[in-house]
């Protein structure tokens, strides 16, 4: 019985070695160099008639070790660049040799290789002007060639397998665009399809996948790579944002280079070694060698990058400290290499904006490489992780609004105070309109500049207007520290400074200098956290004023009765006036894990036994900007309908 079991498990894991993918992020040196004393392919041309381009045409094949014409093979079709032929690849990026390699390492599964000539035009040499305009679109017009003359030949000829799981499509820089275009486009045709650093011939996302559902189902293998210094990243950037956010399944590969056969030559390695094999997609996000540069670096800033699993990489320049750490949730010991650098790599980090501070010997400060925002009471680093749902707050081709900066003096203060507003789209065309008024507040440590930047406000509107989800309407990112910022010096005062300043400042400024209808039913007043609390505070207690109202991760403090009480009390006398007055008391939390959570769920209670009418929503993620761009984006569809 014992023999049986060691039988039954040498066998399951050579099973498993044969049809799986061991965690390899880049070819190993000299896996392009020809070995002595190994088995090789053939390399052969061939030629078929050509009914699209009305002529004969060449490719390069090749056959595998042990090639036999009594067994039927899978079909990888291999495209070159715009300015190559079908000899491209053959004398750049010696693909018998990585491939005789992989063979010799049982590594692959046997396939045959096509290479051919991607211009399909009567002259199709690389000579001339390679850009001019008949030339690009005979790469256009290879699709044609390629499905309805190439490879009913190459089926003809040779014994392959004729199905969509057994034929494969990649290519370098015009060829990757081809490669996606046509595998893409051609579901039913391909299964396994890449883009080695794919140039601008590579169609719109959109285009490229218009039925993510049909994606997910038939692609076998999707793979997207680039050199992280090729001047063409944006494109397979754009393709991957596209499908991380649609959810489709795909390697997106970056790896240090430029446009030139290194990262093309790596890329075959990589990608062959999928084909035509059992995949977990799941592993999928962990086959790359970088990460790519946060949306929040500063302008050709290389790191933080973000992995595909939203794991950051940091690296930091210090050579004089003696520890650095990196503060984004948790503390990160970061480790110094030889060059001075200090490295680390985070957990994976959850969706949207994030705070943190470089901690050198002790002291932290703002990352240099990232934009700084005004966050914790002091400039602070911010990084954005990419999140499959954040398309409401992502910038698309839809009309824009506009935030303004608008400087007013206080009579309330007797100072200069600034807020942001936010316009929407057509706000200085459509001079005879009037507009209802959202007035929006941040959090202690924070001032005007959070929903602006933090929040990505306009964003969110903009969208939510394309959508006709939402009423058109002026938001006020009014500056909520009248008594200092922060918690310093919370209390009953600094509330009742705070309301003479909403009501006696900024709405008359507001309503003296812009377009705005002035009644109750066209005001709203939303706060985050302790903006929470001032809406509780100045929102409830002037009901005569607003119609909406809005809680972000906020509540009355349960263990300070003194000041709570008494808010208790107001709301218990003048529960029927409060009901009748507001349309909605809309309440969210980021769910148990946010800071406020205990403290809103005592208040929501104490609402309970008053009757105060309230709805409440929970979105996961704690007490963090993620939570409230998801709050507002629920809470502006709900307004001055």
């Amino acid at each position: 019985m014992k023999k049986l079991i060691i039988v039954l498990f040498v066998f399951i894991a050579s099973v498993f070695n044969g049809y799986s993918q061991d965690l390899v992020k880049q070819a190993p040196a000299h896996f392009d160099s020809l070995h002595a004393d190994i088995p090789r392919g053939k390399i052969n041309t061939i030629t078929y008639t050509s009914t699209t381009v009305g002529t004969s045409r060449r490719a390069i094949i090749y056959t595998p070790p042990g090639y036999t014409k009594k067994k039927k093979y899978p079909v990888l079709y291999l495209l070159h660049g715009i300015g190559g032929d079908e000899k491209e690849w053959l004398n750049g990026g010696k693909p018998q040799v990585i491939l005789d390699n992989l063979y010799a390492e049982n590594k692959l599964e046997p396939m045959i290789v096509v290479m051919p000539n991607g211009r399909a035009m009567k002259d199709d040499r690389a000579t001339g002007n390679v850009m001019a305009p008949d030339k690009v679109q005979a790469f256009a017009t290879f699709e044609k060639d390629l499905l309805n003359d190439l490879i009913p030949h190459v089926e003809k000829t040779f014994p392959v397998l004729k199905d969509r799981e057994h034929r494969a499509i990649a290519g370098l820089s015009m060829g990757g665009g081809q490669s996606l275009n046509f595998g893409l486009g051609n579901l039913d045709k391909f299964a396994w399809v890449g883009g080695f650093s794919s140039a601008p011939n590579t169609k719109k996302p959109e285009e490229l996948i218009p039925d993510p559902e049909a994606a997910k189902q038939k692609l076998k293998l999707l793979w997207i790579s680039c050199g992280d210094n090729d001047g063409l990243l944006s494109f397979s950037k754009r393709t991957h944002d596209y499908l991380y956010e649609k959810g489709v399944p795909h390697v997106y590969y970056i790896e240090p280079g430029v446009h030139d056969f290194k990262v093309w030559k790596n890329g075959l390695y990589m990608f062959s070694q999928f084909l035509f094999k059992p995949v977990d997609a799941s592993s999928f996000s962990k086959y790359t060698v970088l990460g790519t540069p946060a949306a929040t670096n500063i302008r050709s800033a290389k790191f933080p990058q973000i992995l595909p699993d939203n794991r950051v990489m940091f690296r930091i320049k210090a050579p004089d400290a003696q520890k650095v750490q990196i503060d984004l949730g948790r503390k990160y010991d970061m480790a110094k290499d030889t060059g001075g650098y200090w490295n680390v790599t985070t957990d994976s980090i959850s969706e949207g904006f994030h705070y943190y501070s470089l901690l050198i010997d002790g002291v932290a400060v703002a990352d240099p490489a990232s934009e700084s925002f005004y966050g914790m009471s002091r400039m602070a680093s911010g990084i954005e992780i990419p999140f499959a749902g954040g398309g409401y707050y992502a910038l698309k081709d839809v009309p824009h609004g506009d935030v303004r900066i608008k400087r007013y003096y206080s009579t309330a203060t007797n100072s200069w105070r600034r807020f942001f507003m936010y316009t929407p789209p057509g706000y200085d065309a459509n001079t005879n309109q009037k507009y209802p008024v959202l007035y929006i507040l941040h959090g202690g440590g924070e001032d005007e500049r959070g929903w602006a930047a933090q929040g990505k406000t306009d964003l969110i509107l903009d969208n939510l207007l394309a959508e006709g989800k939402a009423k058109p309407m002026l938001v006020v990112m009014m500056d909520g520290n009248i008594s200092g910022g922060g918690m310093a010096g919370f209390g009953e005062p600094s509330l009742r400074m705070f309301e003479n300043e909403l009501k006696n400042a900024v709405i008359q400024y507001v309503e003296k200098n812009f377009r705005t209808e002035t009644d109750a039913k066209n005001r709203a007043l939303v706060g985050l956290s302790l903006g929470g609390l001032q809406t509780l505070y100045a929102g409830i207690k002037n009901t005569p004023l607003f119609s909406y109202l809005g809680v972000f991760s906020s509540g009355w403090f349960a263990n300070q009765p003194a000041l709570s009480n008494p808010q208790y009390d107001f709301m218990k006398a003048n529960a029927a006036a409060i009901n009748s007055n507001l349309k909605s008391l809309w309440v969210a939390m980021g769910g148990k894990e946010d800071i406020a959570y205990n403290n809103c769920k005592v208040m929501l209670a104490k609402f309970d036994e008053m009757g105060i009418k309230y709805t409440y929503s929970e979105y996961p993620g704690g007490h963090a900007w993620p939570v409230w761009r998801n709050n507002l984006y629920n809470f502006a569809q709900l307004l001055f309908k």
